[in-house]
């Protein structure tokens, strides 16, 4: 009888293991589940930078031409040109951009180039 017993408390034991094997896995599934359920339910703006929103005034200031830009106003001329590709071609009207916006973009570029001689430089 004492053989009988010993092999009964084997048997018992790899089922009890397994069991909590497939609990742990259940528990897992579901944590991940929930947790890409609050991923998926952030607000786009929290993972998408943050743009100038436009609200163009009469007259380009430096300050609206680096916002435009995505540049700092006392950025070095290098960095505004390749701020001015990154944004001309998100915005060119060749992939679908407006012409509008392309003329404001080249005219913040000319601004913080200090290529404008007064006036506003844009065609609208």
């Amino acid at each position: 009888m004492h053989q009988f017993q010993s092999r009964d408390t084997s048997e018992m034991v790899a089922p009890l293991i397994a069991g909590m094997a497939v609990a742990a896995a259940a528990y897992a599934g579901r944590y991940s589940i929930r947790a890409w359920q609050v991923f998926k339910a952030r607000p786009p703006t929290a993972r998408v930078r943050r743009f100038y929103e436009g609200g163009f005034q009469p007259s380009m200031t430096r300050r609206e031409a680096a916002l435009i830009l995505g540049v700092r106003e006392s950025t070095p001329s290098e960095k505004i040109k390749e701020a001015h590709r990154r944004v001309m071609v998100a915005n060119h009207p060749d992939a679908g951009g407006s012409h509008y916006l392309a003329s404001k973009i080249n005219e913040a570029k000319d601004m913080m180039l200090r290529k404008n001689k007064g006036g506003s430089g844009s065609a609208f």
